[in-house]
């Protein structure tokens, strides 16, 4: 049985959202085909997630020095627990499925502060004397990426820095084992909208399948 991370980041449903049209006939396949998973939905506009600030760096500094948790405040105490929690999570996990739309050339933010939270020394990497080594490698992810126009190849390919993040990240935790499914092209051809769309729910159902 594999732990797995079903993470979201828009602020719409299957209904008004591509990309969610995707993840969800994703994961509908994916329960079919391993239904003995076990599997938790993050939607990042519905949960708590803090950001890095002062209240964190102040509850961290304290904790390192040496004092107790009770000795934090009670904003600090709030952000330090639970972005531990969310790092606890994301390192228990073995698959991860990320779903995105393209904002401005990135992800919408609440899915960085996201990745900021997991991105955690001693736990997804560690430093060496040979430099940063990522500690899950065993780890598998999929991002399911939706974008008006087409930036996963072509002239725009260079802009793209959603995708290209997530990867690095990835990579720096020392996963490997990365997949893209892009939903692009909608809004550059409205008329085609709904074949794209389709095509992308019959891909993301045949990756479930081996995912």
């Amino acid at each position: 049985m594999a732990k797995v991370l079903y993470i979201t980041a828009n602020p719409f449903d299957e209904s008004k959202s591509y990309g969610m049209a995707v993840g969800k006939a994703f994961m509908d396949q994916y329960k079919t085909s391993n239904p003995e998973d076990e599997i938790t939905q993050i939607d990042l506009y519905k949960e708590y997630i803090p950001s890095i600030d002062a209240d964190v760096f102040q509850g961290w500094g304290k904790l390192q020095s040496g004092s107790g948790f009770d000795q934090l405040s009670d904003e600090e105490k709030t952000k330090v627990s639970r972005l531990a929690e969310l790092s606890e999570q994301f390192v228990e996990a073995d698959k991860y499925i990320f779903v995105t739309p393209l904002w401005n050339l990135l992800f919408p933010p609440v899915m960085k502060a996201y990745l900021d939270s997991v991105a955690v020394a001693g736990k997804a990497f560690e430093y060496t004397a040979q430099g940063p080594k990522g500690l899950l490698a065993d780890k598998k992810v999929l991002h399911i990426q939706a974008s008006g126009g087409i930036y996963s190849h072509g002239p725009s390919a260079d802009k793209e820095m959603g995708h290209r993040y997530l990867k690095t990240l990835m990579s720096f935790f020392g996963i490997t084992d990365f997949q893209g499914l892009f939903v692009e092209g909608h809004d550059l051809a409205p008329e085609q909208a709904e074949e794209i769309k389709t095509n992308a729910i019959a891909r993301a159902k045949d990756v479930a399948i081996t995912f």
